[in-house]
């Protein structure tokens, strides 16, 4: 096939691989939709105005009531008075106007007598006195005083102007330093009448000096628009906006539904005739959202996505399904149904059969739903106690589980869910600060232990049908390959016995150093009885099979040589394949050795040739490993290897030689596409030892065995 072709080809299989996955997402959002549709559908009310309402109506949503708080803004506005201002100035001012006047008629009087003009008689004389006082006096002053007020003034003598003018000045002065409004002015006149009554001059002055109190006596405050307009913008903002909250009882059971309640019942959509399209966008736009987070985390699956998330999409269906199938029990008016949902299930077998950080972004995705789904008695549309509590026990059984997963520890798990839905619950009530009964309070513990043990009986009954369902490697499938009686276990132990022991060596250590560190055991310990399967195919190049035989490698160039030894792993890789062996046992086959060096050989055809030999030529194709169990099985192999060629292994020979090989490997970088730490590394180290030193104990030597010894 042509490049291309093979170019079109890979294209045609990236196209159908993304039509799967769309396929998938949408299979698992339709699921979404469907099962929480009928949560987020608008309850449809038969109520009239006027009518008697056949049930108690909570409100679905807390909204403000406009209507109501302009009302109530309207009130406050109205209420505050209209603000006047006190102008102090305004006395000052009056005082002085009244002074003016006395003081002009006074120039008058004094100028006209030092005229030299006598023979006049008194008409004349106020008439010439006016035209003076035209001059001094503004035409408007003398306009809002009488004629005869003028006159009088004009006939009175200095002393009587001087007694009037300070007893009319202190009246105005005394008067106007008070606030004076505009129905109080008639009354401030008569108050300074009154005062001036008593001055000590004829009657006819008074009436004057009472014309000129009057004209001085104004209102001293005015409306101040701009401070009555804060004043009630203030009083507008102190009232909080009306609200119905959700919850809220707009009208009771057999109670008469009036205009004002009608109304209400109107603002919060109780009464819409046509059917609100916005609960359903809004489902449909959180679904679109959650399976967003899904499609993220599922991104760094590449090889086997379309079947690990048909995998997911089907366990996620079916706890969906658990849930609104014991959500309809919510009719039966079963109080608080949704504690008994085995929600944790679903987490537990997407944490086994693909990763931790998918199920806990399902576990979340799972309470959102739950939440939506068991609002039956709620006046709310999501249940945040019933959220919570599925959210936290799926959580808490995951994270419980790590990295075993033995039967046993699924049940662990289950109790463990089981004590935190109980703490949960017990922590929620403390929190309404709700006053329960003992029987409340078992029956609420009852359903949460329940609930945690569902979910690991469950996750145990389930887990044989996906894992074989999907070809996963379940223990029972590797309790079954690790037999004796199969037939390439058998085929290692008739043709190469050697490998075989050596085989079951690596298999013991690898799998006691994998349990130390939480890695898959039996997984180890099953690859590595396969590991070397490749080596049945030209047994006797290997030495462990070269019993009672010269080397054949004495006869061979290194270059011979190092192709026969590197071949095994390829060869065993080919084996397991067609014999169908799982992925996973395939991929140790072919990583055990990464890409280590054959250094024996190397050095041999180094010091063979003069020519410059190319290191990569001598080194195993790979790949190194990628998981911590063909991590452990390749440090495993060279070491078992290594200390079965020593002639007196000690422990401290033993944890040298270990060591050693742990150092070589990383600095070969053999250890740097697996996600092992040093931390590990040093578990590891340790883990062997340990085993070694149980295999190569020294043994106590018997007085028989010293004497034949000595014979010897």
């Amino acid at each position: 096939m042509s490049k291309f072709g093979m170019m079109k080809q890979t294209m045609a299989q990236i196209e159908r691989f993304r039509l799967i996955q769309i396929g998938l997402y949408t299979l698992l959002g339709i699921v979404l939709y469907a099962s929480m549709y009928s949560n987020v559908k608008p309850e449809e009310l038969d109520l009239r105005l006027l009518s008697i309402s056949p049930q108690t109506v909570y409100s679905p949503i807390t909204i403000e009531d406009k209507e109501s708080t302009d009302e109530k803004r309207k009130e406050a506005q109205q209420a505050v008075k209209d603000v006047y201002t006190l102008k102090t100035e305004y006395a000052q001012n009056r005082v002085d106007l009244v002074a003016s006047i006395f003081n002009a008629i006074m120039e008058v009087n004094e100028e006209f007598e030092q005229s030299e003009v006598t023979d006049q008689d008194v008409e004349q004389v106020i008439q010439a006195k006016r035209e003076l006082l035209s001059d001094k006096l503004p035409a408007d002053i003398q306009k809002s005083l009488s004629s005869k007020t003028i006159n009088q003034l004009l006939q009175s003598t200095q002393q009587e102007l001087s007694i009037a003018k300070d007893a009319v000045v202190t009246g105005v002065h005394h008067v106007m330093k008070d606030r004076i409004t505009v129905s109080e002015v008639e009354n401030k006149k008569e108050q300074i009448k009154n005062q001036l009554i008593y001055t000590n001059v004829n009657n006819e002055l008074k009436e004057s000096m009472y014309e000129i109190a009057h004209f001085s006596i104004i209102p001293n405050v005015i409306y101040d628009p701009k401070k009555t307009a804060e004043n009630r913008q203030e009083a507008v903002e102190r009232i909080d906006p009306v609200r119905i909250k959700q919850g809220q009882i707009i009208v009771e059971e057999s109670q008469l539904i009036t205009a004002e309640i009608y109304r209400q019942l109107q603002l919060v959509g109780l009464l819409n005739d046509e059917a609100s399209v916005q609960p359903f966008v809004g489902l449909l736009l959180l679904i679109m959202i959650m399976i967003g987070f899904i499609m993220y985390y599922f991104k760094d699956f590449n090889t086997k996505s379309s079947q690990t998330l048909l995998l997911y999409v089907i366990v996620f269906t079916i706890t969906m399904i658990l849930m609104k199938i014991l959500s309809l029990f919510q009719e039966m008016e079963l109080s608080e149904i949704g504690f008994l949902m085995p929600v944790a299930a679903g987490g537990l077998l997407i944490r086994i059969l693909i990763n931790e950080r998918i199920a806990i972004i399902s576990s979340v995705v799972f309470a959102i739903c739950g939440s939506i789904i068991f609002n039956g008695e709620m006046t709310t549309s999501i249940n945040v106690h019933v959220g919570t509590y599925f959210l936290l026990g799926s959580i808490a059984g995951i994270l419980f589980l790590s990295k075993q997963h033995r039967r046993s520890r699924i049940l662990q798990a289950g109790l463990f869910v089981s004590l935190v839905n109980v703490g949960i619950i017990l922590a929620m009530q403390l929190i309404k600060n709700s006053q329960l009964s003992t029987v409340e309070l078992s029956y609420y513990g009852i359903m949460a232990i329940s609930s945690g043990i569902i979910a690991a009986i469950l996750t145990i009954g389930l887990l044989p049908f996906f894992e074989s369902g999907f070809g996963i490697l379940s223990t029972m499938k590797l309790i079954e390959l690790s037999s004796p009686n199969h037939p390439l276990l058998r085929k290692i132990l008739t043709e190469t016995p050697g490998t075989y022991h050596h085989s079951v060596m690596v298999a013991n250590l690898s799998e006691s150093a994998c349990e130390t560190i939480g890695a898959n055991g039996l997984l180890a310990r099953v690859a590595a009885y396969y590991h070397d399967i490749g080596k049945t195919k030209r047994p006797q190049y290997f030495i462990e099979n070269q019993m009672n035989i010269s080397n054949p490698h004495d006869k061979l160039s290194p270059e011979v040589s190092k192709n026969i030894i590197i071949a095994h792993a390829i060869d065993g890789a080919n084996i397991l394949r067609k014999h169908k062996l799982p992925k996973e046992i395939i991929d140790v086959a072919e990583q055990h050795h990464g890409t280590t060096l054959l250094k024996y050989f190397y050095y041999k055809a180094v010091e063979g040739t003069e020519e410059k030999v190319d290191e990569k030529d001598y080194r195993y194709p790979g790949p190194k490993p990628q998981t911590k169990e063909a991590a452990v099985i390749c440090i495993a192999d060279s070491v078992e290897a290594a200390v079965r060629s020593m002639t007196n292994p000690t422990p401290e020979k033993i944890e040298g030689l270990v060591r050693s090989i742990i150092k070589d490997r990383l600095q070969d970088e053999q250890l740097n596409e697996c996600d092992l730490t040093l931390k590990e590394l040093e578990l590891i180290a340790k883990s062997l030892c340990e085993t070694l030193n149980g295999i190569f104990h020294s043994r106590i030597e018997y007085p028989e065995m010293k004497k034949e010894k000595v014979k010897a």
